[in-house]
């Protein structure tokens, strides 16, 4: 009897020790995001690096996006102002508002990506200008006077070329 019993609870046991014992990987994608978020707001840097550089890799726009700003930062990270830059650009790319906003900012404002170019600047600005919602109204705030800027130091020749190039974008997909 005490075999049958051991035999019976032996599966049942490994089944509730392998539940129990998930690995984070084993996690959703929103549950990874909120604690990257909440190690970041607690300064644990290297556990937001290291959840976001998972997700950056797989193409998710708001991790390159957070990823991308600790390399424009240095936070928890070496600062590098071209890593930032690549990850903002992937996810700009596919219609991220905040990383068009901030690709944009780089590129109008020579931070990181020389030569600085207000052409490409103003497409991305105004991209993310377009597709900001009332949650990002101080981004949105900001974005529109970089947009300003931008514009009075510009041609309306380059204007016309940074216009077309905002009807003419497509998200990647």
């Amino acid at each position: 009897m005490k075999s049958f019993l051991s035999a019976l609870l032996a599966p049942i046991l490994a089944l509730v020790l392998a539940v129990v014992s998930l690995p984070a990987s084993a996690k959703t994608f929103e549950e990874q995001m909120r604690e990257a978020a909440a190690a970041y707001e607690r300064k644990d840097m290297a556990t937001a690096v290291r959840i976001w550089k998972v997700w950056a890799a797989k193409n998710v726009a708001e991790a390159q996006t957070l990823l991308g700003a600790m390399y424009w930062s240095g936070e928890g990270v070496p600062r590098n102002h071209t890593e930032a830059a690549r990850l903002y650009l992937a996810a700009a790319k596919q219609g991220y508002a905040r990383a068009q906003n901030d690709i944009g900012f780089m590129l109008g404002f020579g931070e990181g990506i020389p030569p600085r170019d207000d052409v490409e600047a103003y497409k991305w600005i105004q991209l993310a200008i377009n597709r900001y919602t009332a949650k990002n109204q101080d981004r949105l705030d900001q974005a529109k006077k970089d947009l300003a800027t931008l514009a009075k130091r510009m041609t309306p020749a380059q204007i016309t070329e940074a216009e077309r190039r905002v009807r003419a974008w497509k998200p990647a997909a």
